[in-house]
């Protein structure tokens, strides 16, 4: 039981620097252009790693879901909102299950 203890209080703390130390270490505004675009793109790209595994390893079949992160990926890029996306790529999976 106290490893379990052990685990949680580091957890805690690593999840609290995380949290602090941007507050701590940045006073000022950031006015690096590089910076800005870096801090600016990680929830995409974190949403983006831990989404894209599961939409190929959670179907019964990984052409499934290929085809509807294709399908996903380009009425994302028509500028199609969230919830058209994923009902598109939920039929679309659907569609691919039942034909394979």
């Amino acid at each position: 039981m106290s490893n379990l203890m052990m685990y949680v209080a580091t957890m805690t703390v690593v999840t609290y620097l995380i949290r602090v130390l941007p507050l701590t270490l940045f006073n000022k505004p950031i006015t690096n252009i590089y910076v800005q675009s870096f801090l600016y793109y990680i929830p995409y790209v974190t949403l983006a790693m831990m989404t894209f595994p599961t939409i190929l390893y959670e179907t019964n079949s990984q052409l499934a879901g290929l085809a509807a992160l294709i399908v996903g990926i380009m009425l994302a890029w028509k500028d199609n909102g969230l919830f058209q996306v994923s009902i598109a790529c939920c039929l679309v999976v659907l569609t691919m299950e039942y034909i394979i």
